[in-house]
């Protein structure tokens, strides 16, 4: 299993020296994929009692993620699935958080507040703490790569990739029509 992770980090370059406009992929397409999939059913897993569950992206990568979530988890279960776009100034966290969704529409069922990437935990935490706000039946976080190095106290319940880096670099995930890609910077 060492080898083997050894064999894939090296594949993508991952040991190499880069210069400040270097990106190494650390999950391409089909990866991406295949994490999205299996956190979708550890939230059908996690919510399997429930009718209906809330899949909360926040803009603008989470809301792309939240929407591929939600597609999978209608296609494997029976659950409602409700879409919300949670929109968070991100360079400024503090400022008003919104949503496409009135909280009367959320009130007491089972959220998943879904990010691409868990950097610093600033977004997240203050998207949490927007929700904390309204009585929710279950509240869970969802990214598709935890980054280890967090200056607040906030973990993702669901992940597709937990990598540790370290302070100066930075992980980016590209949606676009026909590809996903994740760097590391």
């Amino acid at each position: 299993m060492v080898i083997e992770m050894m064999i894939n980090l090296t594949k993508y370059n991952i040991f190499e020296k880069k210069t400040p406009m270097q990106r190494s992929i650390i999950l391409d397409h089909t990866q991406i994929q295949h994490k999205i999939r299996r956190i979708a059913f550890q939230i059908y897993e996690s919510n399997a009692q429930e009718k209906e569950v809330v899949i909360a992206g926040i803009s603008t990568n989470g809301f792309i993620l939240a929407k591929q979530l939600a597609s999978i988890l209608e296609e494997i279960s029976s659950l409602k699935v409700v879409i919300c776009e949670v929109i968070v100034d991100k360079e400024n966290p503090r400022n008003e958080i919104k949503t496409s969704l009135s909280p009367k529409e959320y009130t007491k069922k089972s959220l998943v507040l879904v990010d691409d990437v868990l950097n610093s935990g600033t977004t997240l935490m203050y998207a949490v703490k927007f929700f904390l706000e309204v009585p929710l039946k279950r509240f869970k976080t969802a990214v598709l790569v935890n980054r280890n190095h967090k200056k607040y106290p906030v973990k993702a319940d669901f992940k597709g990739l937990s990598l540790s880096t370290s302070l100066q670099e930075h992980i980016s995930v590209e949606f676009t029509e026909d590809e996903y890609i994740a760097y590391l910077n």
